[in-house]
């Protein structure tokens, strides 16, 4: 009888973690990395739009992004993102006193499924 009990809640415990790990949030981006080409140091700062899509069933939170050096600042949506809806990620790189080719990255952090997820930007200062 013992052995009954304890085979029905370890099925009931593992059909409850499987429902609970289907109704996550799930960011996704459309791109992973944007290049900038040949930017001038004149021009000032050039910024790039990352569009993130919550792909879950539980509303999508975006905890915090942080860039891998000083000259790169993001600025993100704050709102939960409703599952099937997008936010943005706007990446901005600073090339003064930058002369030549950079690549840097941006970590988002999340509640959904992955944790986290890395952007890139890439170009060429003259």
């Amino acid at each position: 009888m013992k052995q009954i009990v304890f085979v029905f809640m370890a099925i009931l415990l593992t059909t409850s973690i499987a429902s609970a790990q289907d109704a996550a949030a799930s960011l996704t981006v459309t791109e992973e990395s944007h290049d900038f080409g040949t930017i001038k140091e004149s021009d000032g700062k050039v910024s790039h739009t990352f569009v993130v899509k919550n792909d879950g069933t539980q509303p999508l939170v975006i905890t915090r992004v942080i860039a891998s050096c000083g000259c790169t600042s993001p600025d993100w949506t704050k709102e939960p993102i409703a599952p099937g809806k997008t936010g943005e990620v706007v990446v901005t790189y600073d090339p003064q006193g930058r002369p030549g080719p950079f690549a840097k990255t941006v970590s988002i952090y999340s509640n959904g499924k992955r944790g986290s997820q890395v952007l890139t930007i890439r170009g060429d200062v003259n």
